[in-house]
């Protein structure tokens, strides 16, 4: 199919988390932590000393690794680099915002859902036609 994604070809992908030290830490027991070889992990764990650029750096890192299929992403830290967010468009890796548990999630700023929202408005614009 066009416009598809690879996936590499070994047994998994991964899921990598941009989140604060809770979601991160509930990520890591339910077993989604990953260390490769070059000791880099699959998260990016946002305190109050982790800077806008370490998050703009882990994002592109996840973004164009082969071997993460899905990213996690807090909304309030998605919105700390929504330009960036906002400009990917890619299918692989996905790209889906949470809520954390001290920030409620927020519809009207969630990325995929207004790209879903754009194209079921402009479908059924076309229908009505």
């Amino acid at each position: 199919m066009a416009g598809r994604g690879n996936i590499a070809a070994n047994n998994s992908a991964l899921i990598a988390i941009i989140a604060d030290e809770d979601t991160v830490t509930g990520f890591l027991m339910a077993g989604v932590g990953n260390v490769d070889l070059r000791k880099k992990t699959n998260y990016l764990l946002v305190d109050n000393k982790t800077t806008v650029k370490q998050i703009e750096d882990a994002f592109k890192e996840f973004t164009s690794r082969d071997d993460i299929a899905i990213v996690l992403i807090s909304q309030y830290i998605a919105n700390m680099i929504r330009f960036l967010v906002d400009s990917y468009n890619k299918p692989i890796p996905a790209i889906l915002e949470i809520p954390s548990k001290d920030h409620p999630y927020d519809p009207a700023s969630d990325s995929v859902l207004s790209r879903v929202k754009y194209l079921f408005s402009s479908d059924s614009s076309a229908d009505r036609r």
